[in-house]
């Protein structure tokens, strides 16, 4: 049998140009990728297509994902938008999006355009307004109208957002503020009537993204839960030792802090009485008479100790204080705070939670992140993006 004998085939014109062709496809590929995740990017945060000058832009500035992302936040869609819904629903009980704009929510969105440090936002002495010259209303303690002409004007939040002291438009001293929870419309969703533990509990799932079912601690002591609280609810004494005490013991001694705030549903404002305790705090006395009688607005955190110490809280703060504006920093401080500003952040921009190891491991890079670079929102907005852009 004759041997095989392979013959070499030279490159002709045809091959070369076969070969060339083949480049050319690659590098298309990889310029069309690239533009459609800068594109996925814009889409997801601004909430509107990018223009192709803007992405011949981003791409002949060689930038990166997180370039891509800072750049879509120039966009004022970002505000009027992906942050005002992004927002709202802390700001209500039904947690819904489909609430007017409100001091609380421009005050979040000025906070975020401006990179003030996120981990004030509960204690600032801060709220944002509309910029004057714009023909808009005051800010007023007893009605929403700024806001609310605002969002019917379509007024560009980023352009017309403008910072002030909440104590120099209200008659809440300075330091009695702390940042959204004294906004009027936290007060009016969470001060109104009730016992102030709503302002506890809504400020926990939206800042510290837990309820009080979830961290339910029977080990602390029941010394400062109020009188309105039955010790044996339905005639039996098991419910309150069993269930109730696990989320009074801690929130009571909490939400003392807001023993000199209500909501006035007659005034349609805040009202804040200094050294005064709130009648909403002995309502009930008769429930169980030898409860704890709220003598001021001293607060402790129980939950330092027990399995809630794993909340991270500051090895810099002392766990004690009097008033909203010190427990607002006892809360914002925590690691929570911090992981919930991120996994708020991660839903929104990837639409979907935190579901796998790798999603895991980006989270708690962002919230290091977070933490290192003065609690700047964007930042967090921004490497989330370039995490998700592949999704």
């Amino acid at each position: 049998m004759s041997p095989v004998i392979e013959k070499q085939v030279k490159p002709t014109a045809i091959h070369l140009l076969l070969l060339l062709c083949l480049l050319v496809s690659m590098v298309s590929a990889a310029y069309a990728g690239t533009r459609e995740q800068y594109k996925r990017i814009y889409d997801r945060l601004a909430g509107v297509p990018p223009s192709s000058a803007v992405l011949d832009a981003m791409e002949a500035d060689m930038a990166t994902p997180e370039d891509a992302a800072q750049i879509a936040m120039e966009n004022p869609a970002f505000y009027n938008v992906t942050l005002k819904n992004f927002v709202t629903p802390w700001t209500n009980e039904d947690q819904t999006v489909f609430a007017p704009l409100n001091d609380y929510t421009a005050t979040v969105i000025g906070m975020i355009r401006d990179d003030v440090p996120f981990n004030t936002v509960l204690s600032a002495d801060l709220v944002y307004v509309g910029k004057s010259g714009l023909g808009l209303p005051a800010y007023s303690m007893t009605n929403n109208d700024l806001y609310e002409t605002m969002e019917d004007q379509g007024i560009d939040l980023k352009a017309n957002l403008v910072a002030a002291p909440q104590s120099s438009v209200t008659d809440i001293p300075a330091a009695a503020t702390a940042g959204v929870m004294t906004s009027r419309a936290a007060s009016e969703a969470f001060f109104i009537a009730g016992t102030n533990r709503a302002m506890f509990r809504f400020t926990l799932m939206n800042h510290l993204c837990t309820d009080l079912e979830q961290i339910k601690d029977t080990t602390r002591p029941p010394d400062r839960i109020r009188q309105d609280v039955s010790r044996s609810p339905g005639g039996d004494s098991r419910i309150f030792l069993n269930s109730c005490v696990g989320c009074h013991s801690g929130m009571d001694p909490m939400a003392q802090a807001f023993a000199y705030y209500n909501f006035d549903e007659t005034l349609h404002r805040l009202v804040y009485t200094a050294n005064q305790v709130q009648p909403k705090y002995l309502i009930n006395p008769d429930n169980f008479k030898y409860g704890y009688i709220t003598p001021d607005d001293h607060w402790d955190n129980y939950w330092r100790n027990g399995p809630n110490a794993l909340l991270g809280w500051s090895s810099s703060l002392s766990g004690s204080g009097t008033g909203a504006k010190s427990l607002g920093e006892e809360l914002e401080n925590s690691d929570a705070f911090a992981q919930c500003q991120v996994e708020k952040v991660f839903k929104t921009v990837c639409f979907r939670s935190p579901g796998n190891s790798s999603d895991r491991s980006a989270v708690d890079s962002i919230v290091t992140a977070f933490k290192s670079n003065n609690y700047n929102m964007k930042t967090v907005f921004a490497q989330t993006a370039a995490y998700c852009m592949g999704d």
